[in-house]
């Protein structure tokens, strides 16, 4: 029997939960709202930290962690480091989720899983800290995705264009990767398919383009006004948000199509963009 133990079962996870048929899955989340949401989708939630996960931990074949690290390190391995190392050699499968920030700025240029990483915020620099960490567990099976900005159902630009928050920011030779929740879903089973121990994968789709076209397509789907463009200079921002234009860069995808066999099933914004609003509207 295939067992899922999630760390920090949100956005990304919960788009595999439904691939995953027949396998039992234990969820964690920290608030018994999420707990009785998760409970609803078949999943066994576990509130975490805060009760004991080490019945789950002892029947997993399979571990993936969308917790994200804080100034203390990674969570997960701060309280369960010694059980996990215990159990390295029994685990078929172990899913790290970080992201692309760990490559830092490249000045709109290219980045592979193979590029140096230097990473130009402090969310980049915990995440470097967390992967080696994972790494250094002996025997264990990690696979690490280093996710680009993520978008999906109920989270994209549609609801600031509708509600008038929608910022064009303009930052001359700013680009982003990003990708659908649906295929981060999807390259995750192509992995637990095709386990290859100490992999690291780039998820992003295709088109690496800059925030204020993304913004501008919502707009022009909506049939609304396009958003006036703001100088990032001179822009008003708070310091997290701002953080996000310290690096630009264009990601490749190509190892999740060599090794794992995936095809995208958004391959650039426009085409994902029009199955979200599309999906809306037969909602």
């Amino acid at each position: 029997m295939s067992v899922l133990l999630s760390f920090g079962h949100g956005f990304s996870a919960r788009a595999l939960t439904p691939l995953l048929t027949g396998w039992t899955i234990y969820g964690t989340t920290r608030t018994t709202q999420k707990a009785l949401t998760l409970q609803e989708t078949g999943v066994t939630p576990v509130i975490w930290p805060g009760s004991d996960v080490s019945d789950a931990l002892e029947q997993a074949t399979h571990i993936l962690v969308s917790a994200g690290p804080s100034d203390t390190g990674d969570p997960v391995l701060a309280e369960l480091r010694d059980a996990i190392a215990a159990r390295a050699t029994s685990l078929q499968w172990v899913g790290y989720l970080s992201t692309t920030g760990v490559y830092g700025d490249h000045q709109g240029g290219w980045v592979d899983e193979d590029t140096p990483l230097s990473p130009a915020t402090k969310r980049g620099q915990l995440r470097v800290t967390a992967e080696t960490d994972w790494q250094s567990i002996p025997d264990l099976p990690l696979h690490i995705f280093r996710l680009a900005g993520i978008y999906g159902p109920g989270r994209g630009p549609f609801s600031k264009v509708r509600n008038g928050t929608a910022r064009r920011i303009i930052k001359k030779g700013q680009v982003f990767s990003r990708i659908h929740v649906e295929d981060i879903a999807q390259v995750l089973k192509a992995s637990i398919d095709r386990p290859n121990p100490g992999a690291i994968y780039n998820l992003c789709d295709d088109d690496p383009a800059p925030p204020e076209d993304v913004i501008a397509y919502a707009a022009k789907l909506l049939d609304m006004p396009i958003p006036p463009a703001i100088d990032y200079e001179t822009a008003d921002m708070t310091p997290m948000a701002r953080s996000f234009y310290a690096e630009s860069k264009k990601v490749r995808n190509d190892r999740i199509k060599s090794e794992l066999g995936v095809t995208l099933k958004y391959p650039d914004y426009k085409s994902g963009l029009n199955a979200l609003l599309a999906a809306e509207k037969s909602a």
